[in-house]
């Protein structure tokens, strides 16, 4: 009968659902380091470990997890960290986490999909898809922890990372608050060229071209070009972000050996999904916290403040640090503004 088959379509639905869930806690088994690597000195005053999760995509994310040493039982709120675009979590994610944890919250700087100790292949692929959901896929790790309260939950995205954290935030209700710090929008500059340079139609279809012609090429062989980290050696005549770039990445500063900007760079053919979908469309919907920072002296800084403009609500922040650039607010302390992103999380992972 009708009723028959509806019901053992709503119970073999009922088993399947049941069988993703059980293949959602099926993670691949990674190889994570266990020695301290990180560009930055190792803090006394919070306990690290490396803890694993899932993505909605199947992907195990490889995190370095920091919790407060006096936590006196409680639980408490959390922040997800990732960025630079083609960095790692050894590197400036693992610096914003480490400090804020110091500060009082349980944080974690995860390494993206396709990248350093996470899973994903082939290697090196950015999505702009992907990426956002990594963000989602860190709350659900963070809102199932028992030391954690899951309605105190925020995330920080640094670089390109910034444009996917606002992506995240657009679409999880979950995340009570945001910071994008000297943000990139990937998207933006993939289409349009820096400064919107390249923004027309014809320069759009020359990078469908050689992009998708590249495709074809890494068909054939059977491999994946990569399209290389930071240049190194410089030429005389790099622009300032680039020397700074070199600088952070190219140097013991925070050079990494997992760190894509600091070896050779991201999947060549990456570059065709940010063509094609803005991150930021609907930003102006974000109804939670956004705290966004960027350095007075940085290339980038138009990202930041076009997409402060699109924000809506009393709860939206904008801060051009003086005299920074765009990699100061990797790794400089004196630049970094703590304070200010401590006091906002404070303020809007309170308890309501």
């Amino acid at each position: 009968t009708i009723l028959t088959a509806a019901f053992l379509c709503l119970f073999g639905m009922t088993e399947n659902h049941a069988q993703n869930i059980q293949n959602n806690k099926i993670m691949e088994k990674l190889k994570l380091t266990q020695e301290w690597d990180k560009t930055f000195p190792k803090s006394d005053k919070v306990n690290h470990s490396k803890v694993t999760f899932v993505n909605r995509y199947g992907i195990t994310l490889a995190a370095d997890l920091y919790v407060p040493q006096t936590t006196a039982g409680s639980k408490l709120p959390a922040i997800a960290v990732s960025g630079p675009f083609g960095a790692v979590k050894e590197q400036a994610s693992g610096l914003y986490a480490q400090t804020l944890a110091e500060r009082g919250f349980l944080t974690i700087a995860f390494d993206p999909s396709f990248t350093g100790e996470s899973a994903g292949k082939p290697r090196y692929v950015a999505s702009p898809d992907i990426n956002t959901e990594d963000f989602s896929a860190a709350v659900d790790y963070l809102a199932t922890r028992p030391d954690v309260d899951a309605e105190r939950i925020g995330i920080v995205g640094i670089c390109g990372w910034g444009g996917m954290a606002i992506n995240a935030a657009a679409i999880d209700t979950r995340i009570k608050a945001t910071v994008a710090s000297t943000m990139y929008d990937m998207t933006r500059v993939t289409a349009n060229g820096y400064f919107d340079s390249e923004d027309s139609a014809e320069k759009r279809m020359e990078k469908r071209r050689a992009l998708n012609a590249r495709r074809t090429q890494d068909f054939k062989e059977g491999t994946y070009a990569l399209a290389g980290g930071v240049i190194d050696p410089l030429p005389e005549d790099a622009p300032r972000f680039v020397k700074d770039y070199h600088a952070y990445y190219k140097t013991e500063r925070g050079y990494h050996p997992r760190s894509l900007n600091s070896n050779h760079g991201w999947n060549a053919t990456s570059s065709l999904s940010f063509l094609n979908m803005p991150i930021l469309a609907y930003a102006h919907e974000i109804e939670s916290a956004v705290f966004i920072i960027h350095g007075e002296k940085a290339h980038s800084r138009y990202f930041s403040e076009d997409a402060f403009k699109k924000l809506k609500g009393d709860n939206k922040k904008l801060m051009i640090v003086p005299e920074a650039s765009h990699v100061d607010l990797y790794d400089n302390r004196k630049k970094i503004p703590f304070d200010q992103i401590s006091d906002f999380f404070r303020k809007y992972l309170q308890n309501e």
